[in-house]
């Protein structure tokens, strides 16, 4: 955002003055992002930081998740309202290597953005100037991560790789200068993000826009992404599950500013008249009133048990947990487990039908109970 020139000057220096003033000179290009006293203190990200760039091809939404691991559920509410997600990884010695560690955070935010149905990986691998722009570097780095990524769902064709230096700026927005990383021959992180080709789109399908957050002002105000469909000034909604009726009174992009529609992939601020705003909270979906989205008290689910507990370390009928669907989060218990996969040592696959436990890294189909009811798409539907 400082090399398309979104932050002015004076506020660079400012951000600078206000590391330096903290003791922490090389901080400051944090501050664009971690806008909060607890965020600067403590020198990590804690809220999803927001904000917006254009080129001259697209116009771009960052949402900056946190990585420590005591963040972990802001981290998905970023992932939810993501199309391509950004894998930053240090090119420092030793750095890169904690990360990619068995519990390191490397490993359960690549897990996390693929479950949460993010497509693309762009895999970011900063400071290579500290490493003097070293290739072999770059390629252990690459050799390291790829077999796992693979294993997590990402083909290679899904995997981007850019290497960059942020503090100089280099290879982001223009290429390399001269001397440096001369054996790189791709593209700038612009130029890989504006090649990027998205899923189709359908702007004339149903609405969907799971809340992400509300506010009031006076009146109701929403904020979330265009899933599907689109969005007009006036249009007549429905929040599911609760069936509340609403109104558009008027709709923000993604730079506070009005606009009269919006369609799929976009960001939106969404003031709303609404007689009861209570039946309203973050991970319910607004929808046209003549095409609700289904709402259900149980559902069945292929999940992929990734890692489980220490002290929980089996699912079981009964099992609970915390279950993210886009921008809902609440506690859910497993009614079944229908069937499990589990794969042995030779990669061979074992099926088992109505299996008593799963362990990790078993994928099973089983039968899910929310606490309360919740809006969720049939599967033949999104086919």
């Amino acid at each position: 955002m400082l090399l398309n020139g979104v932050i002015d000057p004076r506020t660079v220096e400012k951000f600078k003055q206000e590391a330096k003033d903290k003791g922490r000179d090389s901080w400051w290009l944090a501050y664009v992002m971690d806008v909060s006293d607890e965020e600067k203190s403590k020198g990590k990200t804690v809220e999803v930081g927001r904000a917006q760039f254009d080129t001259a091809t697209k116009k771009y939404t960052i949402f900056d998740a946190p990585g420590h691991k005591n963040y972990v559920p802001n981290m998905i509410m970023g992932a939810a309202l993501a199309d391509v997600a950004g894998l930053v990884i240090s090119a420092r010695k030793g750095e890169f290597e904690a990360g990619f560690e068995k519990d390191g955070q490397t490993r359960e935010h690549a897990q996390l953005a693929k479950s949460l149905g993010v497509q693309k990986l762009l895999v970011i691998v900063n400071k290579m100037d500290d490493c003097k722009w070293s290739k072999n570097r770059f390629q252990e780095i690459k050799a390291g991560l790829t077999p796992f990524l693979n294993a997590t769902g990402y083909a290679d064709k899904d995997i981007l790789w850019v290497p960059i230096a942020g503090l100089p700026g280099h290879n982001i927005k223009d290429a390399l200068p001269k001397g440096v990383g001369s054996w790189y021959k791709g593209k700038t992180l612009m130029e890989i993000l504006d090649g990027i080709e998205l899923e189709k789109r359908f702007p004339d399908g149903p609405l969907r826009i799971p809340i992400l957050d509300k506010m009031k002002d006076p009146a109701l105000v929403c904020h979330g992404k265009v899933e599907n469909g689109s969005i007009r000034l006036g249009d007549k909604l429905t929040v599911a599950p609760s069936g509340v009726p609403a109104q558009v009174l008027s709709l923000l992009d993604g730079r506070g500013e009005e606009v009269e529609y919006a369609g799929p992939g976009e960001n939106v601020q969404i003031k709303i008249n609404v007689a009861d705003d209570e039946q309203i909270q973050r991970g319910f979906v607004l929808c046209p009133r003549d095409n609700m989205m289904p709402v259900t008290d149980v559902f069945e689910a292929e999940i992929d048990i990734l890692e489980l507990l220490e002290y929980k370390p089996i699912v079981t009928k009964g099992y609970t947990c915390i279950m993210h669907i886009h921008t809902f989060a609440d506690e859910v218990v497993i009614k079944d487990i229908v069937r499990s996969y589990e794969k042995n040592d030779r990669g061979e696959v074992t099926e088992k039908h109505k299996p008593q436990f799963a362990r990790s890294q078993t994928k099973i189909i089983a039968r899910v109970a929310p606490k309360t009811p919740i809006a969720l798409e049939k599967f033949e539907t999104i086919q």
